[in-house]
């Protein structure tokens, strides 16, 4: 029996009221959909979704393949089918309606969705006024979000957004299709790619970073989360191992009570506890530096150290306390922050294996 007359077969078993029919939709309207509440179902050949670009999250079953790559769809939710041009695709959909599936054919396939992408408004991201690392870090965030082919047009006043933007278009594999730097305003006009194609794909299997913060100062802390949080904006496995001075940084402003030895008291006394305690490595003056710097920063509009901390966080920062350390200087994990993990030397020196680049601060 062919394969027609099977369709054919199962549609005649179907009562009227279990019958389905596919739906069309336009390129348009699917590029408007939040693609993660749906299910995509992609039967481009391999080459062709490579050569065109891919959708991430979606079923890549070729029209060769339907006749067991339709088995694994989850159900409960619209099914979208697209192909190149829409003619494999509504085929596909009806298949799918007969197996009681909300079927829906991407009318004009992908050619005619790339079309509808370019050709609807752009996206605008303010990031006038932001200081590094914020202008990339608004970018990425903005990005991950929109479907590829999605035009963005980007502002910011910070005269190093211009390098900054160029290096992250061309690590990320997104498309930079202009630059205008004007004194006043420097706007980015760029085009989402498939982080699939990048050139180098932040999968990220040897291009990670990773930091071991040994100083405690408040200066070098804060340049090692600026480092650490631009790393994470171009998709970058970023490990920070904290060690000896640099656990002070992670420790809990408030005092918590745990039972120590009398060495590890005294050292908790002598040391800072948490971020806003932390001096400068010169021209301290009694803590009165830290102050200066910190009002600088905030009249500057640069995030402070705090919430640097907490974006790392946020974007996936890998946070190591170095468990030895921790123990010749009494610091125990219930004094730490949220979100760090104790780690040793074999944690450093796996992820120094994984990355690219080790900076010890």
């Amino acid at each position: 029996m062919t394969t027609a007359a099977a369709r054919a077969d199962k549609r005649e078993t179907l009562t009227t009221t279990e019958e389905q029919e596919a739906h069309d939709i336009s390129a348009q309207d699917f590029a408007k959909l939040d693609f993660p509440s749906v299910t995509i179902v992609d039967v481009r050949d391999e080459d062709l979704r490579i050569a065109q670009g891919e959708f991430p999250g979606a079923f890549n079953v070729p029209f060769s393949q339907i006749g067991t790559g339709l088995s694994s769809l989850p159900e409960g939710k619209p099914v979208y089918v697209i192909c190149n041009s829409g003619d494999f695709s509504e085929e596909v959909a009806e298949i799918l309606a007969d197996r009681g599936f909300e079927a829906y054919n991407v009318v004009g396939g992908y050619k005619a969705y790339k079309a509808a992408v370019a050709a609807s408004a752009p996206i605008s991201i303010d990031a006038k006024g932001l200081k590094c690392p914020g202008p990339i870090v608004l970018v990425a965030d903005t990005i991950r979000e929109l479907p590829v082919g999605q035009r963005i047009i980007v502002e910011a006043t910070e005269a190093a957004f211009a390098s900054d933007i160029r290096v992250w278009c061309a690590r990320t594999g997104n498309e930079l299709q202009s630059l205008d730097v004007q004194p006043d305003v420097i706007t980015a006009h760029i085009v989402k790619t498939d982080p699939a194609l990048a050139p180098t794909a932040a999968s990220s299997a040897g291009n990670g970073k990773t930091f071991v913060v040994f100083s405690g100062d408040l200066d070098k802390t804060i340049a090692a989360f600026i480092m650490a949080n631009g790393a994470a904006s171009l998709g970058r496995d970023v490990t920070m191992f904290f060690t000896f001075w640099g656990l002070n940084i992670l420790r809990k402003p408030q005092k918590v009570k745990v039972r120590k030895t009398a060495i590890g008291r005294a050292f908790g006394a002598m040391m800072p506890r948490g971020t806003k305690k932390l001096g400068l490595s010169r021209m301290n003056f009694g803590g009165a530096g830290a102050k200066m710097i910190r009002h600088v920063m905030k009249s500057s509009g640069i995030s402070s150290l705090e919430e640097l901390i907490d974006q790392a966080r946020d974007h996936g920062v890998r946070l190591v306390a170095c468990q030895m350390s921790m123990e010749i200087m009494g610091i125990t994990p219930e004094e730490l922050i949220d979100g760090v993990e104790l780690g040793g030397v074999a944690t450093f020196i796996g992820s120094g294996e994984e990355s690219d680049m080790s900076l010890f601060i």
